[in-house]
């Protein structure tokens, strides 16, 4: 399976050990696509469609398949590939600038 970065898949999260995001759920795939072509591993971020009440500045909030949907880029992980589902849908460029954005305020500076 050809996974890129910025695709969106369904990803079985489980087993997982207090607050991370569990089950079968979407994920942005956010490592490099050189490392997406050479390891076994991805890394991503969840996405819920659940809001907590609270604005997290590290989250994206967009559509997905015409829900309300958010990246949690404050919960990145890396999984196998045999986690992987089937793939949803990609970012459009906007998202992406949004999604680079926050990691770079994040990891960088």
């Amino acid at each position: 399976m050809v996974v890129n970065q910025y695709d969106i898949f369904w990803i079985d999260l489980n087993p997982t050990i207090g607050s991370e995001i569990n089950k079968i759920r979407p994920c942005l795939v956010i490592s490099p696509n050189e490392m997406n072509a050479h390891l076994s591993t991805i890394i991503i971020a969840p996405i819920t469609s659940r809001k907590k009440g609270k604005v997290y500045p590290m989250r994206v909030n967009f559509s997905l398949q015409r829900k309300n949907a958010w990246i949690v880029l404050d919960q990145i992980r890396t999984v196998d590939k045999l986690r992987l589902k089937s793939k949803i849908n990609s970012l459009n460029n906007t998202l992406i600038q949004d999604v680079k954005s926050i990691l770079h305020e994040m990891l960088v500076e």
